[in-house]
């Protein structure tokens, strides 16, 4: 892994891979929903709408902070080094719109498959996410670009 002339990683230097940890956290949640099954409220068709609303909004800001990162060409993947400071479009209204959507693909899932344990796995997904992987990217994006970051993080709020 390459240094910075700081000495630090050019990397953030992240837990895991977030699609890995959102992936193993639906895993867990669809294992324990065979387990043990709890009753999800409501009907299945309304299920199906929110869930599918909230999928389709997810992947619309999933979409987009891929694309914002594709012109800037700065790579997606947390394990490369980030060369640009990407601050417009959608990161202009969120610092994290690919992780926001996410978890509203996750959520999602979890509301249309009527499950429980998944929508349970938010909390402790949420804080391995913020902990494991966001704060590392922030302290990484301020030693890599350092006021126009701290700038950014100012004025754009970090998920709405």
């Amino acid at each position: 892994m390459a240094m910075d002339p700081a000495g630090q990683t050019d990397t953030a230097g992240v837990i895991a891979r977030p699609p890995l940890l959102f992936l193993a956290a639906l895993l867990i949640g669809f294992v324990l929903d065979r387990l043990l099954r709890l009753p999800f409220p409501g009907p299945g068709l309304v299920s199906w709408i929110i869930g599918g609303s909230l999928i389709v909004i997810g992947f619309v800001l999933f979409a987009a902070g891929i694309r914002n990162f594709t012109r800037a060409t700065t790579p997606v993947p947390t394990n490369e080094p980030t060369r640009v400071l990407v601050t417009t479009g959608i990161h202009g209204w969120t610092r994290n719109p690919i992780y926001l959507g996410m978890f509203l693909i996750y959520g999602g899932i979890g509301v249309a498959a009527q499950n429980i344990w998944i929508l349970v796995l938010t909390l402790p997904l949420a804080i391995l996410v913020r902990y494991g992987v966001v704060a590392r990217e922030e302290a990484y994006l301020e030693r890599r670009f350092g006021d126009a970051y701290r700038g950014y993080r100012q004025s754009v709020r970090r998920w709405l």
